[in-house]
């Protein structure tokens, strides 16, 4: 049976999704697929997540993230894991004294706070705040830190891919031109951390360590070409899609593809301007995928309650949409926020330093006699 062949309707209900909601009434989405698949907007007399309390573990969860304790320089602090993929903090001030490789996964970090070099096989990156950094599984690199760097970590078990465009065409959203990578020194490369005229290597399998040393500098490349490299691209250097008539699902703001999740990029853009269609993001059950969202600048236009460097996390199945708060975000003509999301199809866990640092106020933020 095809999404999109047909559907049937009860009572009251809007033409068009999203726009001249009846009054009275609160759109809720209830769809499959990540926005992709089959979908119904019902037409509540209540607000869906009006709750009283919640009894259970299924509850919307919010983590204070970049508070989380810095590990050794430039390795990441887990927070919310599946086997597809895992989400964390690296919080570090200054060089790795190791090189790493990661073959459980690619990397991606958007770096949240401060600048630095990333060394690689390949050559350096520069990098500063709002950048994404790409690293393939198996690349050799380091963290050159030039100040306190705070990245969201998001580790792939799968390889990282960009999202097709589509009819929008190869440039749309961002140019794949203004990607970044490396620059190779014309000269061997022998600074480094070293201890005894070693340097040291970590490679991570499965989770574990093994140490490699080598009486060289193991980032030794004199040339490279292909197309398998690490590369940065800056959220300034994106152009977001946007709608003037209609609020676009946040599908619309993939950037990254992996195995069973989207990462996605919310960023400054102008808000719908037809008086008739809703202007903050709408209630929904997305009944096949957890959602996650990092806030990095400015305030959510879901709730302007939620500062920056905080994880919100909305398993599959619990409703979720605009708190109250948002009310002041509809009448904006422009939204001012960075935020980061991630989609998962299988359900995530926390790690033990992801209850460290939760919010215990978060689920019931919603309910109509909290005032927060």
């Amino acid at each position: 049976m095809s999404s999109s062949g047909f559907g049937w309707s009860q009572g009251k209900f809007s033409r068009q999704p999203h726009v001249s909601v009846p009054e009275g009434t609160y759109e809720e989405e209830h769809g499959r697929q990540g926005f992709f698949g089959k979908a119904t907007h019902l037409y509540h007399r209540h607000p869906p997540t009006g709750w009283l309390r919640i009894e259970g573990e299924l509850k919307p969860r919010a983590y204070f993230a970049t508070r989380a304790e810095p590990l050794e320089a430039g390795l990441p602090e887990f927070l919310l894991e599946n086997q597809d993929v895992k989400i964390g903090i690296a919080k570090f001030s200054e060089a790795m004294k190791i090189f790493v490789r990661n073959s459980d996964g690619d990397e991606i970090r958007f770096v949240d706070q401060g600048e630095g070099i990333l060394e690689t096989d390949y050559g350096d990156i520069e990098y500063r705040v709002g950048d994404y950094l790409v690293i393939p599984r198996g690349t050799t690199f380091r963290f050159v830190a030039q100040s306190l760097n705070v990245h969201l970590v998001i580790e792939s078990a799968s390889e990282v891919q960009l999202p097709d465009k589509g009819i929008l065409g190869r440039h749309a959203f961002f140019d794949p031109m203004v990607m970044r990578t490396p620059v190779l020194s014309p000269d061997e490369r022998s600074n480094g951390p070293s201890r005894n005229n070693e340097f040291e290597m970590r490679i991570k399998r499965r989770g574990q360590w093994t140490k490699l040393f080598y009486a060289w500098n193991p980032l030794d490349a004199a040339g490279w070409k292909g197309d398998l490299v690490p590369w940065a691209l800056n959220v300034e250097d994106m152009r977001p899609v946007v709608s003037a008539g209609v609020l676009l699902p946040p599908s619309a703001y993939t950037t990254f593809l992996g195995h069973q999740f989207i990462v996605c990029s919310f960023l400054p853009r102008p808000a719908v301007q037809d008086p008739s269609a809703e202007r903050v993001p709408f209630y929904h059950r997305n009944s096949d995928y957890d959602e996650i969202l990092f806030h990095h600048l400015g305030k959510f236009s879901a709730r302007s309650d939620i500062g920056a460097g905080r994880i919100v996390w909305h398993p599959q199945g619990i409703h979720h949409g605009p708190h109250p708060t948002s009310a002041g975000n509809a009448c904006k003509i422009k939204v001012e926020e960075t935020a980061i999301m991630v989609d998962t199809y299988l359900p995530l866990q926390p790690t033990e330093a992801a209850l460290r640092l939760e919010d215990p106020q978060y689920a019931m933020s919603w309910s109509a006699d909290q005032k927060r």
